[in-house]
């Protein structure tokens, strides 16, 4: 796919635009899916959707090819989206890191790891009530399954710093499902 990708990039800056298309088909879907995990409104997300595509499209020759496609779209997209967040100011939950701190891995595991329609639904509520990076985090990470080193790179940070803050995320999603205090 890395060579189609690279192959279809060329052709558009090389004046064949319509050839953008193709980029459109293959990640528009992936894009809106992750935006509608970091931005609660759908009508936002699709707005959003429509501005990464733009940003691409006019960026495009400064892709590098340092990483994938994918993973370069992915980090317009993130960043698009959390932009449009810090200008909204949504309100967030903060956890201390002492609040949670006695919390075993196996507990998380078990809670986090129940599909049952009912959990399920309530990991969906918890995860709405995250801040945007974490549901960001959430979402690239264990919804679209995309490596901690590809995330630290979609997100901008390191690759440890990535593992922290999704071992703390589990664990106010935890909280939040226990509806235990923050």
């Amino acid at each position: 796919m890395k060579h189609d990708d690279i192959h279809i990039i060329k052709e558009v800056l090389g004046g064949k635009s319509e050839q953008f298309e193709h980029i459109l088909n293959r990640y528009g879907e992936q894009v809106f899916n992750l935006i509608t995990h970091i931005v609660p409104c759908k009508e936002d997300a699709e707005e959003l959707t429509q501005d990464v595509f733009i940003k691409v499209f006019r960026q495009l020759s400064s892709f590098k090819e340092e990483s994938s496609f994918s993973t370069w779209i992915y980090r317009i997209a993130t960043n698009t989206a959390l932009s449009a967040l810090r200008k909204k100011k949504h309100d967030t939950i903060n956890i201390e890191d002492n609040a949670n701190g006695d919390i075993p891995d196996e507990l998380l595991d078990e809670a986090l790891d129940n599909d049952s329609e009912e959990q399920l639904q309530r990991l969906s509520e918890a995860i709405d009530r995250l801040d945007a990076e974490e549901r960001a985090l959430i979402t690239l990470y264990y919804m679209n399954e995309r490596p901690v080193e590809e995330v630290a790179t979609i997100m901008g940070l390191t690759q440890s710093n990535v593992k922290t803050k999704l071992y703390r995320t589990r664990k106010k999603l935890y909280l939040l499902l226990n509806d235990r205090k923050l």
